[in-house]
């Protein structure tokens, strides 16, 4: 979208109440929705078709060289931002574009961060924010890029705090043992999505716990590992996995039908297509994959399939 750098800098007072929405989005998005539901019929994968052009497997992983204090720009055109602080307070990390604002926990060890360059083309203002009291913040760092990216997907092949990885991920190593026979970019899909639903359960246990939390932050190789996970946890190792095979994949947080119940997903953009009975991958277009509700097959967590709001694009 394209910004209006005069509206986002109205937003920038000495002194900051960050948004509850984020804490009450990552609270309803660590259980993946709530309660009652009943198991649907799910149509099987059962025969698919997978189409496009032809899929070569990236050399290696790219990952940005989040090295620099306070925050960096250098990587903003092609689709990274990165900010690092150290404090005894609680830290947080602000991007805003147009009408889009993002507040992400930061670390407050000193730990560099990559966060996406979300919101397509604009004015961005980026802020790292201190915890006074409360929910209030205020501003210790600031700066300020008007982005046109190298590439619309530039921010969708990379690793960031929300799908995490480098050349040494397990998960990684999984994508490419997956996709190795792969001939076209629909059975490169395929094969992760596959593997995912078929290998990741839902952890109801673990959406009961973080019920009682925020700040929640998934990580690919665990959930591998585990073969466990809630629908962050789902969408962050699909995203993980086929990013790191040159695939440009979102993650989406939003709500979903019925009752508007908060969840993650995928879509994913490729040229060629994957069509099953529960998934429709067309050529050259964003098209969502929702991983959780392939695996899981409940309303009470993934909702029923049929209507998905966006929200926020990670």
């Amino acid at each position: 979208m394209k910004a209006n750098a005069a509206h986002a800098l109205k937003r920038t007072s000495a002194v900051l109440a960050c948004s509850l929405l984020c804490a009450l989005v990552l609270l309803a998005l660590s259980a993946c929705g709530g309660g009652g539901g009943a198991k649907i019929a799910l149509p099987s994968l059962g025969e698919s078709t997978a189409t496009g052009a032809d899929f070569v497997q990236p050399a290696e992983v790219w990952v940005p060289p989040a090295e620099a204090w306070g925050i960096d720009t250098s990587g903003v055109y092609d689709g990274w931002v990165c900010a690092s602080a150290e404090s005894g307070a609680r830290m947080k990390f602000q991007v805003v574009c147009g009408d889009m604002t993002y507040n992400y926990d930061l670390p407050n060890d000193g730990t560099p961060t990559v966060f996406p360059i979300n919101a397509g083309d604009g004015a961005y203002l980026f802020r790292i924010m201190k915890n006074t009291d409360g929910n209030n913040y205020i501003e210790t760092n600031r700066a300020e890029a008007d982005i046109t990216l190298t590439s619309e997907f530039a921010p969708f092949l990379i690793p960031d705090q929300f799908c995490s990885y480098d050349e040494g991920s397990a998960c990684v190593a999984k994508a490419r043992e997956l996709t190795s026979g792969a001939t076209n970019q629909g059975e490169a899909v395929r094969a992760v999505c596959d593997y995912v639903v078929d290998n990741v359960t839902y952890d109801t246990a673990k959406a009961q716990r973080l019920s009682t939390t925020t700040g929640y932050i998934p990580n690919p190789d665990s959930t591998l590992a585990s073969g466990t996970g809630v629908c962050f946890d789902y969408a962050s190792l699909g995203a993980a996995m086929l990013r790191s095979q040159g695939i440009p994949t979102k993650i989406i947080t939003g709500y979903v039908s019925p009752g508007d119940l908060y969840h993650a997903w995928i879509m994913v953009y490729i040229d060629g297509s994957w069509q099953t009975g529960e998934f429709s991958v067309n050529p050259d277009t964003w098209s969502r994959v929702d991983l959780t509700f392939a695996a899981s097959g409940s309303t009470e967590f993934t909702g029923d399939g049929t209507s998905y709001t966006d929200r926020y694009v990670y």
